[in-house]
């Protein structure tokens, strides 16, 4: 059997092409495809939603890969167990209220298990700019990500969505681009991006599900961002206030959708 060069980049232009105009009309849009992200799109995708995660980098997973320090294991507190669970990670009991999970195996089973949802991933795209129409984010600009690192003067496409998640970690990275180019007034203490405090664990943990909210009418922060964004403190090499920051917001928004 002998194979064919152009059939085979035919394959992959048709399929991606079909996967990406799937995408142009959808209910949620996320940016971000860490343990928030995907946890997230996991539970809108199971729910039916249209939902797709549009990734900066080449590989999934955000800051989960190298657990701490690239010490590959990561920790998780027990209100999140279930989450692992769910997601049939495999976890160990260490002490007290503490389990630990292999960074490799938890973002794997979590791209999976969303992609097996429904969701779909696109890798190597950043979101530029947000759609901003009537005091409301209505989707998102994006772009390869390779345009933006050689600073390519390639105009972007768009995606329509009914909410948006940002889920860019630290960065906060889609919060700050519908600030900085909309002028708009967000739902945090300052009105704008307030930035997180040093490391603390106790208190980042906690306050990363309670920020994950609706920080401008379509647009939801999750995760690491959601504490960058209201000015808390980072948690550390800890997971389970991502994973259960995901899952807030997605049971929130299949309630509105």
């Amino acid at each position: 059997m002998s194979l064919d060069e152009i059939k085979i980049s035919r394959a992959i232009i048709e399929k991606y092409n079909k996967k990406l105009l799937d995408a142009l009309d959808i209910d949620v849009a996320i940016v971000g495809a860490g343990p928030a992200g995907m946890c997230a799109a996991y539970y809108l995708a199971g729910a039916g939603k249209h939902v797709a995660i549009f990734e900066r980098k080449l590989a999934v997973g955000g800051g989960m890969w190298g657990g701490g320090m690239m010490f590959n294991e990561i920790v998780v507190q027990e209100p999140a167990k279930k989450i692992l669970d769910e997601f049939a990670i495999t976890s160990s009991h260490y002490k007290d209220n503490y389990y630990t999970a292999d960074s490799l195996e938890a973002v794997s089973a979590l791209c999976l298990k969303a992609i097996q949802a429904g969701a779909k991933i696109f890798n190597g795209i950043s979101a530029q700019d947000v759609m901003i129409r009537k005091d409301r984010i209505h989707g998102l600009v994006i772009n390869w990500t390779s345009v933006d690192l050689v600073k390519m003067h390639v105009d972007p496409l768009t995606i329509k969505a009914k909410y948006v998640i940002d889920a860019t970690g630290h960065d906060c990275e889609v919060a700050r681009v519908a600030e900085r180019k909309c002028g708009i007034s967000l739902k945090t203490p300052t009105g704008k991006v307030v930035g997180e405090q040093s490391m603390w664990a106790d208190v980042g943990e906690e306050t990363t599900v309670t920020n994950s909210i609706e920080i401008y009418p379509g647009l939801y922060v999750v995760g690491m961002g959601a504490n960058a964004v209201m000015g808390s403190p980072r948690m550390g090499p800890i997971f389970g206030g991502m994973l259960l920051s995901g899952e807030k917001v997605a049971k929130e928004l299949i309630k509105k959708l």
